[in-house]
């Protein structure tokens, strides 16, 4: 059972009364706990993206609901507002030679716009990136003055009974697209669906396609760029797609250059691979080579 809705909404009640700093780059969506066979560790879109702009040197807030299963010192300096839940939403990938086997087995509550403290509504950046159906409602008519991205992985997906997760469909994808500033997709999000993907991109003022090892593929104003990434020895490939998301987000709304943007993103995203989980976030001197080599 989850907890009592009273005591659910005494917590958001209390988050709010914390003083808050203004903050660079927002970022709302699921904190995950990972089941790994070392134990539970933190992970999800809000965690890889809160530090990789932090990294960037951003002021970072992240609206979320956790469980606590796991401390959040690796969210140091990131201001976190959570709806507190008994359970976090909770994955665990296996990785097999055909590819990755996730299951679900907990799912926390909804993101709404409420849960979003009014310092923050007007963040430079804001970054929606639900990880497993959350925060649908935000899109619409909200955040007019900040860069929208979007990252619609957790939007993407189904599981069966045995909350073992695959792609599923986005009927809503043709209207959110159209209202956000940049998105992010994986090719398998979709599952490598050139048909949905061509239709997505016609859709979205701005969306990058990451491709793994391969690279990016970037859609905007009716053109098509591919971005190659350098070859490097990958150890963990998890949350790079989510660190070439804030990288991407960050660098467009400095440069207003989705081209550009993309190339450094590619870049600093393929570093990530070569340590493991969060440890992967690009470190402020490889940021610093990055921006030199991609100029």
């Amino acid at each position: 059972m989850g907890l009592p809705l009273s005591l659910l909404m005494y917590n958001v009640f209390m988050s709010f009364l914390v003083p808050l700093d203004p903050v660079d780059y927002l970022i709302i969506g699921h904190l995950s706990c990972d089941i790994t066979p070392d134990g539970p560790r933190l992970g999800g879109t809000a965690a890889y993206a809160a530090l990789m702009s932090r990294a960037l040197g951003l002021r970072v807030g992240v609206v979320t609901a956790w469980g606590g299963e796991v401390p959040l010192d690796m969210l140091s300096g990131i201001q976190v507002q959570s709806v507190q839940v008994q359970h976090s939403t909770t994955f665990e990938n296996k990785y097999t030679p055909e590819g990755r086997i996730q299951h679900i087995y907990h799912i926390a509550p909804d993101l709404t716009f409420e849960n979003i403290p009014e310092t923050w509504r007007h963040a430079p950046i804001v970054h929606v990136g639900p990880i497993a159906g959350e925060a649908k409602s935000l899109i619409k008519g909200n955040f007019r003055s900040s860069l929208l991205g979007l990252t619609p992985q957790g939007w993407l997906r189904k599981w069966d009974d045995a909350g073992q997760v695959g792609p599923g469909d986005w009927p809503e994808a043709h209207e959110i697209l159209g209202m956000v500033g940049a998105a992010v997709i994986s090719v398998e999000d979709v599952d490598g669906d050139e048909d949905c993907i061509e239709a997505m991109a016609a859709a979205c003022r701005v969306l990058a396609v990451t491709e793994g090892a391969v690279g990016a593929r970037l859609y905007w104003n009716g053109d098509l760029r591919r971005f190659h990434a350098p070859s490097l020895e990958e150890v963990d490939a998890t949350g790079a797609g989510d660190i070439f998301a804030a990288a991407f987000f960050w660098r467009l709304y400095m440069t207003r250059d989705p081209w550009a943007a993309a190339r450094f993103a590619t870049h600093l995203a393929s570093l990530s691979v070569r340590r493991y989980g969060l440890d992967g976030i690009p470190t402020q001197a490889e940021i610093q080579n990055c921006l030199v080599e991609v100029l």
